[in-house]
């Protein structure tokens, strides 16, 4: 027995704008590396290696970072794509981490993806009609009018013609391909789409498209994405929230337009930093562009403590030996650093830099230096400033109370 498909209805109604959808605890991917004959494992590529958020219903969450942090396997892991190797995936409030295929697959019809690359995601052989209306099929789901109708009417949602219905996928362009993923995604009715860099091949006309559509669909339809990318500027304009990942870890994760205006982490300034800014009148400006010393260390060995530590001109020797966890500094904004950016240390007592942090220095502006020194410096003495009024406070009441 079939039942019918949700034809304009809102995707999220069992979760209230707001609300939790999707929640992840401690997340791992250790990938095995074996060798020799009897294929011993000798090693492990940590690219997931323990991060924690939450993706509430109706928001966008902007994931960014350099290749090979895990943006990716990240985004396969949380629609259970891949197998964690430790962690929690938690949607709806039910925990999906170890689901096996029979009881997964209920859950595909909530949770889809859209792929990166738009040549290889679809299937030469097959028409368009026949991959996007793939989804009903493997569900068992009949729409109202049909299957070929409700696939004609998707086509027309992401803006192609409904007459491309029999056409195959190397007739159309980048740009078009890529909506045909779209199309294919939106089949079921999803409360959470995984965009997995939805925009990286595509020029950047058809770019601004792809993102405007995704925009307008989320309005309409009452979507809640996750959206993995390396353009920060596409990031900033569809993101409610952004985490910045380095290394299989996330460094910081904030509200928008807090991030673009005070990134708090070393590596997330210096990422901001490599955002061109569309000004002529600043061409002749000094760049104050911050450029990182040495490659991304290997995930199969990472750095011990804080993994930006041999690259970052804040580096100490608490840097080296504990890892900074996930706090939460400010209001709506987390960050894993010992020494964050506009704001007081988190380790006060460690001054002395190392000589890789003098090193990455040198790739630093000075103006940047010393901005950074000086705001670090006022939040560190309004900091002390309160706890001494604080403290004050105390003793009056103390005393009152005697």
């Amino acid at each position: 027995m079939t039942t019918p498909a949700k034809s304009g209805a809102t995707l999220t109604k069992d979760a209230a704008p707001g609300e939790i959808l999707l929640k992840v605890t401690g997340l791992q991917k250790h990938f095995p590396i074996k060798k020799g004959l009897l294929q011993r494992q000798v090693g492990a590529v940590r690219a997931v290696d323990g991060i924690d958020f939450e993706v509430r219903a109706g928001e966008t969450l902007g994931v960014v970072g350099e290749s090979g942090c895990g943006k990716s396997t990240m985004g396969r892991l949380i629609t259970r794509l891949l197998e964690p190797t430790a962690g929690k995936v938690e949607f709806e409030g039910k925990d999906i981490t170890h689901l096996g295929v029979g009881q997964m697959r209920p859950l595909r019809r909530d949770v889809q993806m859209i792929f990166q690359d738009p040549y290889s995601s679809l299937n030469p052989r097959h028409t368009i009609g026949t991959i996007v209306s793939a989804p009903f099929k493997l569900q068992g789901v009949e729409p109202e009018g049909g299957v070929k109708k409700e696939v004609q009417r998707l086509l027309s949602v992401v803006g192609l013609n409904p007459e491309h219905y029999n056409r195959y996928p190397h007739e159309f362009s980048g740009g078009q391909r890529q909506r045909i993923g779209i199309a294919r995604a939106l089949a079921l009715n999803p409360k959470l789409v995984v965009a997995d860099e939805p925009v990286s091949a595509l020029d950047v006309s058809i770019q601004a498209q792809v993102v405007n559509l995704l925009d307008d669909l989320q309005a309409e339809l009452g979507l809640t994405y996750v959206i993995i990318a390396h353009d920060l500027s596409v990031v900033r304009h569809v993101s409610d929230r952004i985490a910045v990942m380095y290394l299989g870890k996330i460094m910081e994760l904030a509200d928008r337009d807090q991030l673009y205006k005070s990134p708090m982490h070393p590596y997330t300034k210096a990422l901001l930093s490599a955002v061109p800014v569309p000004d002529p009148s600043r061409k002749s400006a000094k760049s104050e562009r911050i450029l990182l010393k040495g490659d991304v260390p290997s995930p199969i060995s990472p750095p011990s403590g804080c993994r930006f530590h041999t690259r970052c001109w804040k580096a100490t020797q608490i840097c080296t030996t504990t890892e900074p966890p996930l706090k939460e500094l400010r209001p709506g904004q987390r960050v894993a650093c010992h020494h964050p950016e506009n704001f007081a240390d988190q380790a006060p007592q460690d001054v002395v830099l190392l000589s890789a942090a003098k090193e990455a220095a040198e790739g630093v502006a000075d103006a940047v230096l010393a901005e950074s020194a000086a705001t670090s410096a006022a939040v560190a003495a309004e900091v002390e400033a309160t706890a001494a009024a604080s403290a004050d406070g105390a003793k009056d009441g103390a005393a009152e109370q005697k």
